[in-house]
């Protein structure tokens, strides 16, 4: 090895440290997602008997769900309790993504940045209470009762899992409408007065949204394109609040940010 060899290799390396800091992050959440799991496996089946729970009070007497496949009645419920050990991992997964990536923000992308992935967090959470308590027993009751007559409802134990999942994910992001519409006016895409003077376009794109997302009947569909009606409306209050000129780009970067350019130089 010669002197300019030696000196190359006795260079800081910032990028091979953030990976081996986002290796280091990944495998941290990967050890909380299976401390979870490990604690809620014993449980899986009465977590699944408590998903089921909304159809199973609309099911018709004498009918119960069923398994298709020859190991659903194992591998379904432990399915769902890693799920739910991921969804429970939440808080954990967003630190470990708050800490990667704060030390390259600006001081006003911090204060702004936090707080919206506190509050995507607990209205994703919304989300899904809101459609395991209000929109599964109507969707439920709509469908069991829409039966023809002769025809026994008896739904299959992993494709039930695979639908409430869906309806989770999409109630979920639905309700992500607020941090939507921030990040829209806060990137310069949109301004507060564009989205007010689009306000009935998107009353009418929720009501045609809700209108996919749940039975075909006027009350559930109603009690899901208000809500997210009003979730707009949240956002675009909270964006008219936002500062209305950034902190200037010449702000100085944090301390550590600066060490790793003066390295790279």
């Amino acid at each position: 090895m010669n002197k300019l060899d030696f000196e190359e290799s006795a260079q800081p390396q910032p990028f091979i440290s953030h990976l081996i800091e986002l290796r280091d992050r990944l495998l941290r959440v990967i050890l909380c997602v299976l401390l979870v799991f490990g604690g809620l496996a014993a449980y899986a089946n009465e977590i699944y008997s408590l998903l089921a729970g909304p159809l199973l009070k609309h099911m018709p007497k004498n009918s119960t769900m069923i398994a298709i496949d020859v190991a659903s009645p194992f591998f379904t419920p432990f399915k769902l309790a890693f799920i739910v050990a991921v969804f429970a991992s939440v808080p954990v997964i967003l630190y470990q993504f708050w800490a990667f990536v704060a030390p390259g923000l600006y001081r006003h992308e911090k204060r702004l940045v936090l707080p919206l992935l506190v509050a995507s967090t607990l209205l994703f959470y919304i989300g899904v209470a809101f459609a395991y308590f209000i929109v599964f027993p109507l969707v439920f009751g709509f469908l069991t009762a829409a039966a023809p007559v002769g025809v026994t409802v008896m739904t299959d134990i992993a494709k039930y899992l695979d639908f409430v999942l869906a309806l989770f994910f999409a109630f979920g992001v639905c309700f992500e409408i607020p941090i939507f519409t921030i990040v829209l006016v806060w990137t310069g895409f949109v301004s507060t007065a564009d989205l007010a003077e689009k306000r009935p376009y998107v009353i009418v794109g929720v009501f045609v949204i809700a209108m996919f997302l749940t039975p075909p009947d006027a009350i559930s569909q109603t009690l899901l394109a208000v809500p997210m009606w009003l979730l707009f409306e949240m956002g675009l209050l909270f964006a008219k609040l936002l500062p209305k000129d950034n902190e200037a780009s010449h702000e100085l970067l944090p301390a550590n940010t600066q060490t790793i350019h003066k390295h790279d130089k």
